[in-house]
């Protein structure tokens, strides 16, 4: 099954209904399309959610890895280097400087972390109220570090955030929804209780070594997948947005989307196209960013507008 980009942008607000609250995740589309397949053949599917919180599978989790090589250097000297970093162009090297700078508790928010304080007043009419992203995570680290008495490793750290909030705010949200959008029922076995308690016995070199994520998984497979699976990259879910979203079709309807009378009443809009104009001439990848705002304002119109019509 091909999704055309058409296709997938007709099915937006279908989708939107069916999550019932904003979500900004692209794959929440195509799994829209994928359960209603499964489920013109099948009632019940089995799926790999939790796998790679568990053991390991997020590329991400390698960085305190890489990060090692320049831990010798006194903390002091690499935040004074992160603050100098940050000031720099968005070239090569300019992200590792900035995040070899920080503290774990202080670079990793999760996968979901789209935009800074910073940015969020600067497109938000409103004031932004409550913590910030990182203060409403600190509570999280604290308990995290108490409850194992400062025995957790970085990698284990950013588990623990995944397990509890990216793995049920986003992954077996959007795979509920979804497949329940089709009443196709969708069953998740690496989240059983037994499976949870054994990886979550593992050290961390089994989970990512030699280079690569989830490794003790991929050896306990590896004989019954073929080699060039078995040694295959890490690859999610990846929807094209990023080009889509600087093509002249899309660029004009999100531009319609982001002019309207129900972004003014949220957005400074102004900020909004330069964000998708930006994008559009390659000054940077902000089809996250775009794709987030764009997602609640289809939300917004099918909940609120067309609900009043």
């Amino acid at each position: 099954k091909i999704i055309s980009k058409q296709e997938f942008w007709d099915a937006l607000p279908d989708v939107m209904y069916h999550m019932d609250e904003p979500l900004g995740d692209a794959s929440a589309v195509a799994l829209y399309f994928l359960s209603k397949e499964a489920a013109g053949h099948v009632k019940v599917v089995l799926s790999g959610e939790g796998a790679d919180e568990l053991f390991g599978g997020y590329n991400i989790y390698r960085e305190p890895e890489a990060l090692k090589k320049v831990a010798w250097i006194p903390f002091v000297l690499r935040r004074a280097v992160r603050k100098l970093a940050a000031k720099l162009p968005d070239v090569k090297g300019r992200d590792f400087l900035i995040r070899a700078g920080m503290k774990v508790e202080e670079r990793f928010i999760g996968n979901a972390y789209i935009y800074c304080e910073k940015e969020k007043e600067q497109i938000l009419k409103n004031k932004v109220t409550g913590p910030s992203t990182q203060e409403y995570l600190s509570q999280f680290y604290e308990e995290l570090e108490s409850e194992n008495r400062g025995s957790l490793q970085d990698m284990e750290k950013m588990q623990s955030v995944d397990l509890n909030y990216w793995l049920p705010g986003d992954i077996l949200q959007k795979a509920d929804k979804m497949s329940m959008a089709h009443s196709l029922e969708v069953r998740v076995p690496f989240l059983d209780k037994e499976v949870f308690n054994f990886a979550a016995k593992l050290p961390k070199e089994a989970k990512i070594a030699a280079g690569t994520t989830k490794y003790i998984f991929r050896k306990a497979v590896s004989e019954f997948l073929p080699q060039e699976t078995d040694e295959r990259k890490k690859l999610g879910f990846p929807i094209p947005i990023r080009v889509w979203l600087r093509q002249n079709d899309w660029y004009q309807m999100v531009t319609d989307l982001f002019t309207s009378k129900e972004a003014e009443e949220f957005f400074h809009t102004e900020k909004l196209l330069q964000l998708l104009n930006d994008h559009k001439d390659k000054k940077a990848d902000n089809s996250r960013k775009i794709w987030t705002v764009l997602t609640f304002l289809i939300w917004y119109d099918r909940f609120f507008t067309t609900c009043s019509k």
